[in-house]
């Protein structure tokens, strides 16, 4: 994990970097503000770094030199988030008037070794550390939402006030800019915000949603507060993430206006999932907030194993509200390649290649039931996750095959690395042979989504997640009714 003094490993290399690639860019004259962000990515995956300007519009495809190097001028800047990916990994950079800041990263552990130095290091370095300590809070999310709500409430408080107190002791140092600071402090503030509305979910469960009315009633003071059309955070995680479960907590009140309070709690609901969309176009007004909320909250509904009817009729609601043609493509592109893997149809038939680099079909290997499952070089957690997961699952059903497959686009010698280092079983690891094509095929819009078949290569089920609670249980009773799936 990245720690502020681990700065003096990458010092004399960093600042070196940043003198050989300024050494020549002189030329500040006649633009307006600008700024220069460059870097040095250690074993990279490809020879392109993207950069992003504030409002998540590709700026420019950069080509690393032969050292792995890269250096940009931006013109005309406007202060703000911008962001980079590589190699299928994203990361932010603040960056205002006059900046140079250059960072340094091995692709192997991507987050936790990024280091900024040069002018505009000190705030970049912040909040990165800020965004990798709320990701060490994150897997204890399930321990800390067993706690009573006034105790819960409480303990969150502590730890914002804690985080804002420490802030303010760093900027007593030096201080830096407004802008600076606001995002720091929406950070800390929206990572908080964003536990106490994912809380009751946690706590209550669907069983016991109801009950959700009862929480204290300063729970959410916060609420009166919040910026819903923050559009200079609009890329941050943290307020994004608090947005997407404010409006899931509205929209649960809604529900239980409209159902009896006994009732079971069905995230899947048609009228609960409209509900969202019907909130966010209410309360966002900032296009670029509204679409992506819009966009994601429609994707996580059809992505599920609704009926062909019910995903076409919300596709059209999510298509009149949002405002980006380039989403309204997406949605309806991702609407249809899920009408091929709907339960009963046989598996895309796509191309693969095994561990030995022979080249098959995702049909050919299908000899017995079977989970096909998915993973990235970039996501160390995930790939580690998954196949120790499968490992335990292989146990409760030995009548099942599981495949690997993984998602990242030329990329051999990474992903024999990581199967040779954590002994993954050879004979069940394969790579697609066109990633970007089989993706949008098989509608993998996140790494955790599995496919379940029969012997036949017949889908039982198009979507499910290994991970979650009720897995074996409903594995299970499909194995059981696997005979009575016909297409539908």
């Amino acid at each position: 994990m990245v720690r502020f003094p681990m700065l003096t490993r990458y010092i004399i290399c960093s600042f070196a970097l940043l003198s050989i690639t300024l050494g020549c860019k002189v030329d500040t004259g006649g633009e307006g503000d600008y700024a220069f962000v460059g870097g040095e990515i250690i074993n990279p995956k490809n020879k392109n770094v993207i950069l992003y300007n504030t409002e998540g519009k590709v700026i420019d495809s950069l080509t690393l030199d032969l050292n792995n190097r890269f250096v940009y001028k931006i013109k005309n800047l406007e202060p703000g988030l911008y962001s980079f990916t590589h190699g299928g990994e994203y990361q932010l950079i603040l960056l205002e008037p006059k900046d140079s800041v250059m960072f340094r990263l091995n692709t192997y552990d991507f987050d936790e070794s990024l280091v900024f130095t040069g002018v505009g290091a000190r705030k970049n370095n912040y909040l990165i550390e800020t965004y990798l300590a709320n990701e060490r809070e994150e897997s204890k999310l399930m321990k800390y939402a067993k706690m009573e709500p006034e105790a819960f409430n409480e303990f969150i408080e502590e730890r914002r006030l804690r985080e804002l107190t420490k802030f303010h002791n760093f900027l007593s140092d030096k201080p830096e800019s407004e802008l600076f600071k606001s995002i720091i402090e929406a950070n800390i503030n929206y990572y908080s915000y964003a536990r106490k509305e994912i809380y009751p979910f946690a706590y209550f469960g669907n069983n016991k949603l109801i009950h959700i009315k009862d929480l204290p009633e300063d729970f959410y003071d916060y609420r009166s507060t919040v910026d819903y059309n923050a559009a200079h955070l609009a890329h941050l995680y943290s307020y994004n993430r608090f947005l997407f479960f404010y409006i899931d907590n509205l929209a649960a009140h809604a529900y239980y206006e409209n159902n009896p309070f006994h009732s079971k709690f069905d995230r899947h609901r048609m009228d609960y999932n409209k509900s969202k969309l019907d909130l966010i176009d209410s309360i966002i007004s900032d296009e670029t907030i509204k679409n992506s909320l819009l966009k994601y909250k429609t994707r996580d509904y059809v992505s599920h194993n609704h009926t062909e009817a019910d995903a076409d009729e919300m596709l059209n609601y999510f298509l009149s509200k949002s405002t980006s043609e380039e989403d309204k493509a997406s949605m309806k592109e991702l609407v249809s390649s899920l009408k091929l893997l709907r339960q009963g149809n046989t598996i895309p038939d796509l191309a693969i290649i095994n561990y030995d680099n022979s080249e098959q079909n995702l049909n050919s290997i299908i000899e017995r039931p079977s989970i096909i499952y998915f993973w990235s070089s970039n996501s160390k957690l995930q790939y580690r996750n998954s196949h120790y997961k499968v490992k335990s699952l292989k146990y409760e059903f030995p009548n099942v095959d599981f495949v690997s497959i993984n998602l990242n686009s030329n990329d051999d010698k990474s992903w024999k690395s990581i199967i040779n280092n954590y002994d993954f079983p050879k004979d069940k690891e394969y790579k697609f042979k066109y990633p970007k094509k089989a993706r949008k095929v098989l509608a993998v819009n996140y790494l955790n989504k599995a496919i379940i078949v029969n012997e036949y290569g017949m889908i039982l089920h198009p979507n499910v997640n290994i991970f979650k609670s009720d897995f074996t249980e409903m594995l299970g009773d499909l194995l059981q009714k696997k005979h009575l799936i016909a297409k539908q």
